[in-house]
């Protein structure tokens, strides 16, 4: 009875594995048949169909476990929807258990009609991919970047990720001038084309269902309804459908609850709180990156008056009045990981 038992146990162990290595496709570590550790095996005759294949390219693999890996359960995995096997991965990582902005559970045809024109999925191209191990900054756009004149240091790392309408263009001494990878949402992404950079992958946040819509109804051409929206979205894009991807889910649930521990439900008396896009952006970077450097996210809370961020003239006032997240809880997360060396503080005094 007990070998029966245990036959049943393995064969389900096994049925799960191939499940996996089957929806994973070429982005998952399998064991090869002649092989007793993990590698990068890829499985061109299940998963995704060939085109989609050429779009979807992999993570380098590193030999060293980066400083932050105790902090993921995914240390490899592909951050950018797909058309055609976004469904499957939901089911796969749970996305389908939860609604926006955690999951994709009631919007799943507003992903796929977005997903529908857009032009790739692919995380790298081929000269940014053939760089393994790859070193990253994440530039905030905090007032602490004043005056640091970080632009050549922030220039020379392999990926550069910012967020939201943070500017480049007459910063560039202070924040550098290139930009791999730009989070945004319909509220917060440039409208002048002249902040436009054609080697920029802009990425958008999906936070509502409103905004896949926005995305699809710029993309087509169609009439923008403008309801639903905190601000008015822009009515614009400056960036090409190859340069656009939608980010999958699970990043920003892992920030809000393994990184920052946010309730699953909040009081019906509080507002639910969610990630910022700095916190975000840092989660995307601990899934692509092997080295993980911060700029310009210390906050200076004993002074209202101080500059919020590094262009424009909002003070720190305006982020004390913000009821959508917990400032206080992000900044002990960004204590914890810099005191631990998981990651290094370009702005630190």
């Amino acid at each position: 009875m007990r070998g029966y038992l245990v036959a049943i146990f393995l064969s389900a162990v096994f049925l799960y594995y191939v499940l996996h290595c089957i929806l994973w496709g070429t982005n998952v570590y399998c064991l090869s048949p002649d092989s007793t550790s993990p590698h990068l095996h890829l499985n061109h005759s299940h998963g995704v169909p060939p085109v989609e294949m050429k779009r979807r390219n992999k993570i380098q693999q590193c030999s060293s476990k980066p400083a932050f890996a105790s902090l993921l359960r995914f240390q490899q995995f592909h951050p950018f929807l797909c058309a055609a096997d976004f469904r499957k991965l939901a089911s796969l990582y749970g996305s389908d258990k939860f609604d926006l902005p955690y999951g994709t559970r009631t919007s799943a045809e507003y992903f796929r009609l977005a997903l529908s024109k857009l032009q790739s999925c692919d995380l790298f191209d081929e000269f940014d991919n053939s760089v393994p191990c790859k070193r990253c900054v994440v530039v905030g756009n905090g007032g602490v970047l004043k005056n640091k004149t970080l632009g050549e240091r922030i220039d020379s790392y392999d990926v550069i990720i910012r967020m939201n309408n943070g500017p480049v263009l007459g910063h560039e001494e202070e924040v550098g001038r290139r930009t791999t990878f730009r989070l945004f949402y319909p509220e917060s992404v440039f409208s002048d084309p002249k902040h436009n950079d054609p080697n920029t992958t802009a990425i958008l946040i999906a936070f509502k269902p409103h905004d896949l819509k926005w995305l699809w109804e710029l993309l087509t051409g169609g009439n923008i309804n403008t309801n639903g929206f905190w601000k008015k979205p822009a009515l614009n894009l400056i960036y090409k459908p190859y340069q656009i991807r939608i980010l999958d889910p699970f990043i920003i649930r892992t920030a809000a609850y393994e990184l920052l521990n946010f309730p699953k439900v909040f009081p019906k008396n509080q507002k639910p709180k969610h990630p910022t896009t700095g916190i975000i952006a840092i989660t995307l970077a601990f899934h692509i990156c092997h080295e993980v450097h911060l700029a310009g996210f210390r906050y200076n809370f004993s002074d209202l008056k101080s500059p919020l961020h590094y262009y424009g003239n909002a003070t720190m006032s305006l982020m004390s009045k913000n009821a959508y997240h917990n400032v206080t809880a992000e900044q002990l997360f960004l204590k914890d990981i810099i005191e631990k060396n998981f990651v290094i503080n370009l702005t630190q005094d």
